[in-house]
Parts: C-alpha cells; sequence; structure tokens
C-alpha cells in the first residue's frame, strides 16, 4: 500500500486558491501570468455561487463567541479563546433582511489583497466584496415543531468558512441549521464585530508539532461551539456582545439530531471531534487525511479506534500517485477496518482536491474571464465538469444526513447511480 503525499493536515496554509497546483505551474512568476491578461474590464467580475436547491429560502447571522476557561494556544498573553461562526438556516420568508456578503467587509478586503496577487490579477479585476450569498440576513427562522437537525462545518487547514458556502447552503435550503466555524489564527483572516480583524499567527516549529496543536485546537473549538449551540437552543444568547438574534434561532435548533462535515483538514476534525464527543451523531470527511505526519507513521487516534456512529469518507483524484481511497490511503484503511459503525467510501476519479470547497465553482468562473496561472484550475479541482459535481456533492451530502440524522433511508447510498455518473462506489 502506497502512502498519499498531498493531502496534508495544513494544505491550505501555503495559499487559499494555488496550493493544489503541481510544482511546475507553481514555478510560473506573477509576471508571466500578467503579460497573458487582456486588458482589464471595464466593470470588475462579479462571481456567484450555486443556487441552493432545496424547497426552503435560506437565512444567515453570526455568532461571537469567546472561551472564559480557555486561553488561545496560539497568542503569549493569556487571552481567550475568541471564534467567529455563521448560522445558516432554512427561513420562514424569503424577503426582508438584506443578501448575506460572501465575506465580511475588512477581511474581504485583506482576502483580495492577499488573493489577487496569487491569481496573476490586479486589485480591482474582481468585486469580491460585491460578492453575495443566496441566504439573506436578519430574517426569522422557519418554525417546526422540535427544531431542525444541525451540522456542524470545519473548513480546511488555513482556509475561510465561507469556502464552503456552496454545500452549507443547500442543506440549509434542505431544513438543517449549518454551523460554519473559522478557527482564529489559523485562518488567515477572521473578521470580529467592530471590523477588528485577527490574521494568521502559527508559530514556527517542528510541523509535526504543529498539526498535533492544531488539531486539538480545531476539536477544543468545535466542543465549545456545540456548549455554545446549547445555551442558544435553551433561550440564551450565548454571544459576547449580546447582539440581537434572528426570531426563532434557539427553538429552531434540535441538537438531539447534530452532525459535522469537514473538507482536508476540517474531515480530520469531524471524525477526531466524533471519537471525543458523542454529541455528534454523524460525520463526512471530504478529501481529509487522518494523519498527523506520514512519514512518521503519526495518525489520529480515530485511525486507530474507529468509530461507531455513521461515517463517510469523500475523496478526490490521486495523492502520491494512487486514488485517495481507503483502499489506497494508510490512515483511511486504518480508519475503516477500525470503525464499527456505518460508513461508505465515494470517490471522485476525475476531481482534485478543492473539488469539495467553493473552488469548485469560483475557479471555472476566474478562468473564463482571466488567463490564470498555468495548471491552477487542473491542479485544484481536476477536470470533473464543474456544475455537474457540484450536484453530485450536494445530493450526498442531503442523503448522508437525511439518512442518519433523519432516519429517511437513501436508495443513493446504496449503489452507484447513473445520475451521478462522477461518482463511484468504494468497495472493500
Amino acid at each position: 500500500m502506497r502512502t498519499p503525499t498531498r493531502r496534508v493536515l495544513l494544505a491550505g496554509l501555503a495559499g487559499l486558491l494555488t496550493v493544489s497546483v503541481p510544482a511546475a505551474a507553481s514555478a510560473v512568476p506573477a509576471t508571466s501570468a500578467a503579460s497573458a491578461r487582456t486588458a482589464p474590464p471595464a466593470v470588475p467580475l462579479r462571481l456567484s455561487l450555486p443556487a441552493p436547491t432545496g424547497p426552503f429560502p435560506v437565512g444567515s447571522t453570526e455568532l461571537h463567541l469567546v472561551d472564559q476557561s480557555r486561553t488561545d494556544p496560539w497568542l503569549p498573553d493569556g487571552r481567550p479563546r475568541e471564534l467567529m461562526v455563521s448560522l445558516w438556516y432554512p427561513a420562514s420568508t424569503a424577503h426582508g433582511g438584506r443578501p448575506a456578503p460572501y465575506l465580511p467587509p475588512v477581511a474581504g478586503q485583506h482576502f483580495a489583497e492577499r488573493t489577487d496577487p496569487q491569481l496573476g490579477l490586479d486589485a480591482g479585476q474582481v468585486d469580491w466584496a460585491g460578492t453575495v450569498t443566496h441566504a439573506r440576513t436578519g430574517v426569522p427562522v422557519r418554525p417546526r415543531r422540535g427544531g431542525h437537525p444541525v451540522v456542524l462545518f470545519s473548513p480546511g487547514g488555513g482556509v475561510p468558512r465561507a469556502l464552503g458556502t456552496m454545500l452549507v447552503t443547500e442543506l440549509a435550503s434542505q431544513g438543517y441549521v449549518v454551523v460554519t466555524i473559522d478557527h482564529t489564527y489559523e485562518t488567515p483572516e477572521v473578521e470580529f464585530p467592530g471590523g477588528r480583524v485577527e490574521l494568521q499567527r502559527l508559530p514556527d516549529i517542528d510541523p509535526t508539532e504543529l498539526n498535533h496543536r492544531l488539531l486539538d485546537t480545531r476539536v477544543r473549538d468545535t466542543r465549545f461551539v456545540l456548549d455554545r449551540l446549547a445555551v442558544l437552543a435553551r433561550g440564551g444568547n450565548p454571544d459576547a456582545g449580546q447582539r440581537r438574534l434572528p426570531a426563532g434561532l434557539g427553538a429552531g435548533l434540535d441538537l438531539s439530531r447534530t452532525g459535522m462535515f469537514g473538507h482536508s483538514a476540517g474531515g480530520f476534525t469531524a471524525a477526531e471531534t466524533m471519537l471525543s464527543d458523542r454529541r455528534l451523531d454523524a460525520g463526512v470527511d471530504m478529501d481529509g487525511s487522518l494523519a498527523y505526519s506520514f512519514l512518521a507513521g503519526d495518525f489520529g487516534d480515530v485511525v486507530h479506534q474507529g468509530l461507531d456512529r455513521p461515517f463517510l469518507l469523500i475523496g478526490a483524484g490521486e495523492s502520491g500517485g494512487v486514488p485517495h481511497t481507503h483502499r489506497h490511503a494508510q490512515d483511511w484503511a486504518g480508519f475503516w477496518a477500525n470503525s464499527t459503525g456505518w460508513k461508505r467510501d465515494l470517490y471522485v476519479a476525475e476531481g482534485e482536491h478543492f473539488t469539495f470547497a467553493d473552488h469548485q465553482a469560483l475557479l471555472p468562473q476566474l478562468a473564463e474571464a482571466y488567463p490564470l496561472p498555468p495548471g491552477l484550475v487542473a491542479g485544484s479541482i481536476g477536470t470533473v465538469d464543474p456544475d455537474r459535481v457540484v450536484r453530485s456533492l450536494r445530493a450526498y451530502l442531503t442523503a448522508f444526513f437525511d439518512e442518519h440524522l433523519r432516519g429517511r433511508p437513501q436508495p443513493l447510498l446504496r449503489d452507484p447511480s447513473p445520475r451521478h455518473p462522477d461518482v463511484t462506489f468504494v468497495r472493500p
């Protein structure tokens, strides 16, 4: 069995969009890409995300959470750990409020300043600030007796929580409350109330030690978020500034049915949190390694102990020259062998690591408007049909949580479907 080398825990820290460009492509200087560009457009490119397909309109709000019981592991001054999370929920109306922005304004500006040069673009060629989601802020939560099932989302290493929006809004439109988490000081920029932005502050230490600290911090973050959601469900307001919450938010949470999914390091986070916290009933790892260091054979506890609750693995492309599946990746193989709960392994052969993030929707739009650095698109999202694979990912993610949080059996999870030709089932 060969060991994959690409799905490392800190895959996103080298850069947001260019991280998975092949080595030969990453050596192309930015001026080379710039010289091939056409003249800047009269109107900056405004990106769009695929509209949710569920029956409900989507609302969104955010919470500023402060863990007074824990000092921040990335700061030297003993400050308590602070997080920003967003809640996406089925709304009672498609009117009112305003469109929820894709990125908050000040962090979005930093995002643009960091990302545009990586793409070989001049400032202002992409209207990041004008990019909005298919959700509205301030609208009431759709009432439902007992509340809606809850799903948490953790992004990849060094990636903002916004980069999971295309999947998150789909789940919300299908009747889930989805909570997205930014892991402060690992994420390149996190905006807090009042426009304060905290940037990435990771120490220059041994990579394996850093990976352990990073994953431990993520798991603690996630468990703290679960604690604060419980306060919200009891009628409290966990926001540090006691900002006004959308009507019906607390009553809209059914924490007796809670799942989690994540991309890359977020998938590792989902698995390890499930191992230590039984409040999570089901989880999904989208192309995430379960190892701190392959060279040292240092795998997560979940690899050795497995899980006794439902878990879905979804891989794409190749890692170390072999498909990223439990039949080829040593960490996924150990997890598979030791897990006694319901499990499936799905595989998107023509996809790539960022097929599971909003890159799959955004990069094709950028590539159509501008000549991006060679190899960036294929190295990030592969050659799979963008629209078709997004539909498939949404369908399988919804089916998984419908079966395991709502108790609705899903034929889609039993056998391959001709409606989703890019997704294959990896059998034991």
